[in-house]
């Protein structure tokens, strides 16, 4: 019965998905997709780094995320395309909800095949300045559509508004803002009253950071979020263009992930040294990235007084300030939460939901 019933469903599907990556986002989307706002949609193959599935009865059941921890195909790349191919469903998507650079790299071969893609995963967008030129060139040179949303603000509507921006011919100037929800977690809190390393402890457990934090602390993933932004708005950057300040200590950034959970403690001394000398001058400290309008992009920690727009968020908000040609007196500012998977998974399902 259960497998009648999901064929009966692929037979009425206008938009046939592949997902690639069940962790955090991934289940999170996979939950979305049990809800009425998904109907329109059929799930024709999932696979986490090791496993996949492609039947349908399975597909279709609730714990498919904890099933392919266990059981499933091994991971067949072409094998999950296949089941796309043979889907009945005039729209055919990848979902990229995973963080690997290697799938990332695939985004600009699976346009050129015809595939939609939509994704949660910057190496490609965020990454080497040739992998952004291929993934243009092929977004060129067929018609199929990218999704990206869940890039950047976990789905707030800064990439929609800054294309929106340039098509009507207005130009950036500059950019500043707080792009990590996680980083925004911790600076919010950060007052000198509990060691930094005590708040981090507390962001982890809370589901705000990686796993390995310092994937948060390098700035890497700030600096991926504001590549795509300046690339978007007509500064081709490359990666080694912007300058990037680590919160992690030299010392700390190549042991393994269980002993940097261990030496926590040796972040607290360097943070709050930084952070008395911002309170003296009646500033607080913000992780904050920028763009000038001559291309010079920053990513790290800053100090700003409290009248700053960054001084004034809230748990995980993001924050983009956007000075253009004509908002110019004052800069378009987009703000809301910035961290969670429900909300980037939301994102991912709203730009599958476009393409119908």
């Amino acid at each position: 019965m259960n497998a009648v019933l999901a064929e009966r469903r692929e037979a009425a599907a206008a938009i046939a998905v592949v997902l690639f990556g069940t962790g955090v986002v991934g289940g999170a989307l996979l939950k979305l997709l049990d809800t009425p706002a998904a109907a329109p949609l059929r799930l024709v193959g999932a696979a986490n780094s090791r496993r996949q599935q492609t039947d349908p009865a399975r597909l279709a059941r609730r714990d498919l995320r904890e099933q392919l921890r266990r059981e499933g195909a091994p991971r067949d790349d072409e094998a999950l395309l296949a089941a796309l191919d043979a889907s009945s469903a005039p729209v055919r998507v990848v979902v990229d909800a995973s963080a690997s650079a290697a799938l990332a790299a695939r985004h600009a071969d699976w346009l050129a095949r015809g595939y939609h893609v939509v994704t949660a995963n910057k190496a490609s967008a965020g990454g080497e300045l040739a992998g952004w030129c291929r993934l243009q060139a092929a977004l060129a040179e067929g018609n199929a559509r990218y999704g990206d949303a869940a890039t950047v603000g976990a789905g707030l509507p800064v990439l929609s508004t800054l294309r929106r921006l340039r098509g009507c011919g207005d130009s950036l100037l500059t950019l500043e803002g707080v792009f990590s929800g996680s980083l925004s977690y911790l600076f919010n809190r950060y007052d000198g009253s509990r060691p930094f390393s005590a708040l981090l402890a507390e962001a982890r457990a809370l589901g705000y950071t990686e796993p390995d934090p310092r994937s948060d602390l390098s700035g890497e993933d700030v600096a991926r979020k504001l590549l795509i932004l300046a690339r978007h708005a007509g500064f081709a950057l490359g990666s080694d263009e912007v300058e990037v300040e680590s919160l992690v200590p030299p010392a700390l950034r190549t042991v393994d992930a269980a002993t940097f959970l261990e030496r926590l403690h040796e972040l607290d001394a360097p943070l709050a040294e930084r952070h008395a000398q911002a309170s003296a001058r009646g500033h607080v400290l913000r992780f904050l990235a920028r763009l000038n309008q001559r291309g010079r992009a920053r990513v790290g920690l800053a100090e700003v007084p409290a009248t700053h727009p960054a001084a004034r968020l809230y748990g995980t908000d993001n924050q983009f300030a956007l000075t253009t040609t004509r908002y110019n007196t004052q800069p378009l500012v987009i703000q809301g939460p910035g961290a969670g998977p429900e909300i980037t998974a939301q994102a991912l399902l709203g730009d599958v939901l476009a393409l119908a």
